[in-house]
């Protein structure tokens, strides 16, 4: 029964921590379902043989009966014929097939046993089989959700670095938009110096025509008066 006891270990098996182990779960779960029905295989093999030897035991003991009744019928006959001798005969074989009865009643009882058991592991093993491959499907579906949170995780965290990088980005984008707006404010301060230097010097000009006129006015004025 080494097929039943490594059966049962396995239907034992904790799997979500085999899942946990392997690289390809779904694999993984159709591998061992392949291995447990080849095993239930071997049980159902098992079990057949064990019910042919209960319906073997049964009608051995069957047989035994009828020939253990018509020997009885027999010495009646005989009793009825006046053949007492011939009744001791049928009589003594009956005693003969009662004592063996009793030996295959005890291999009967112990067929019938066997069978039952064997018949009731086997129930529970193709229920086991049955409610595995259920399990099966819900299982593939937990390893796809979990390969899909993991690739999720993985651009998550891609996601985080191009955020990372796209922050540096915009502080070097407003540290040279700074240096353009000082650079534009030195150069509007430089135009400025130049105008006001040029206004300066127009006037310079400006006051020397306005003084040049005075003069000749006072000249003018001083040639009239006959000074």
């Amino acid at each position: 029964m080494g097929v039943i006891t490594r059966f049962k270990d396995i239907m034992a098996a904790n799997f979500n921590a085999l899942l946990d182990k392997c690289e390809d779960p779904e694999k993984m779960i159709d591998q061992y379902i392949r291995n447990l029905e080849q095993d239930f295989a071997k049980v159902k093999a098992e079990t057949a043989s064990i019910m042919a030897e209960e319906k073997s035991a049964k009608r051995k003991l069957d047989d035994c009966d009828s020939e253990i009744a018509k020997m009885t019928e027999y010495a009646k006959k005989a009793v009825t014929a006046g053949n007492d001798d011939e009744a001791r005969r049928f009589l003594s074989k009956k005693a003969e097939l009662t004592q063996k009865r009793e030996v295959l009643a005890k291999n009967y009882d112990m067929a019938c046993d066997n069978s039952v058991k064997m018949r009731q592991m086997h129930d529970k093993l193709e229920a086991d089989i049955s409610s595995l491959k259920s399990r099966r499907e819900m299982l593939k579906a937990k390893a796809k959700v979990a390969e899909t949170q993991k690739k999720m995780n993985t651009m998550g965290s891609g996601l985080e670095n191009a955020g990372s990088n796209l922050a540096a980005f915009d502080r070097m984008e407003e540290k040279v938009n700074k240096m353009l707006d000082e650079a534009d404010a030195m150069n509007e301060l430089n135009q400025s110096a130049s105008e006001e230097s040029i206004d300066a010097l127009a006037r310079k000009y400006d006051d020397g025509a306005k003084s040049s006129a005075v003069d000749d006015e006072l000249a003018a004025l001083k040639a009239e008066m006959g000074m």
